[in-house]
């Protein structure tokens, strides 16, 4: 289950009135829901979409995005006008400038998601490889294609569920919409991280770690559409940190994990993907937050936020005071 949010959080996509599933966090037992509360309740900022910085005068506003389109946004996005008109600068995890680098790079650089020198059949058990051909064929993707891609951007293909394949097109999620903004105010857009972080990151993965996320995607498809309704309905909840420590109890349901091995992986899962991204940001935050003569917006997917290692606390600790804002 974890993986499926991921994909969502690092691909992103548009197919909320086409994905009907349900809210996983309505299936929680009482001992589920019992972990999934002890876990949270000593979090640092364990709730809220929405965040204001302030040191010595200097003003940072937060937002916690979500990487997918919504009709919901529109509010949201219109009380963020005020501010991103005053704004000194938009951080964004990948603006428009850094995804034009990314299409490029992916033309010249095809070993950023191809295998070089082999492929899954060669890597994978002969039942393994013909259910993940199945799999990937049920998603629109030819088995000869699925064979030289690396497998931690495979299983995060086939973790997007099929119904929101007829809205891959659409991008309207709330940081586009705040880049627009910018954009109409001549506010300048700052990538906080370069355009292949995650890309390096999943890379450098073992390959016998990138199959077993392979393995786990392929056990979890009957619940890609739940998965997704989830993400969605927390982020609306405005609870990013609910919904990442969920993922830990989702996925030691499977046979595939006990409950230390699933809370090992979102540990290890958070580490490289949000924790030491989230410290790599914040000097590119402060130094634009110097710089600029104008409050700045960062806005970043809303995973991010919450935590001991989350960008909040992370600027608590510099000796910033956060204000919730409503959202």
């Amino acid at each position: 289950m974890h993986r499926s949010i991921l994909a969502f959080l690092l691909l992103g996509s548009a197919a909320h009135a086409q994905c009907q599933g349900e809210d996983l966090r309505l299936t929680l037992t009482a001992a589920e829901r019992a972990d999934l509360d002890a876990r949270i309740a000593d979090m640092p900022y364990a709730q809220g979409n929405r965040w204001r910085a302030e040191k010595d005068g200097e003003v940072i506003h937060l937002v916690g995005t979500m990487h997918l389109s919504d009709p919901r946004l529109d509010a949201p996005a219109e009380r963020l006008r005020t501010v991103m008109q005053g704004a000194g600068a938009l951080l964004l995890e990948m603006p428009a400038q850094e995804q034009t680098k990314l299409t490029a790079a992916l033309g010249q650089d095809p070993a950023l998601i191809l295998l070089d020198g082999t492929t899954l059949p060669e890597l994978m058990d002969e039942d393994d490889w013909q259910s993940l051909s199945a799999a990937a064929k049920a998603h629109g993707l030819p088995a000869v294609m699925v064979a030289r891609m690396r497998p931690w951007y495979l299983s995060m293909l086939l973790a997007l569920p099929a119904c929101a394949k007829a809205q891959m097109t659409q991008q309207d999620g709330l940081d586009v919409r705040l880049e627009a903004q910018a954009g109409e105010y001549g506010v300048p857009s700052v990538a906080l991280e370069p355009f292949d972080t995650t890309f390096a990151i999943f890379n450098a993965e073992p390959l016998d770690d990138q199959l077993e996320m392979i393995g786990m995607t392929l056990a979890q498809q009957e619940d890609g559409a739940s998965g997704f309704a989830t993400t969605i309905a927390a982020y609306f909840d405005e609870a990013a940190a609910e919904m990442w420590q969920l993922s830990a109890i989702l996925a030691a349901r499977s046979p595939l994990y006990t409950a230390q091995q699933a809370s090992k992986a979102i540990e290890q899962t958070s580490a490289a993907l949000l924790d030491q991204r989230n410290h790599d940001w914040i000097p590119v935050i402060l130094a634009e937050a110097e710089k600029r003569a104008a409050p700045i917006v960062a806005a970043f997917g809303a995973a991010h936020l919450p935590g001991k290692n989350g960008v909040l606390q992370l600027l608590a600790d510099e000796g910033w005071t956060l204000t919730r804002v409503a959202f």
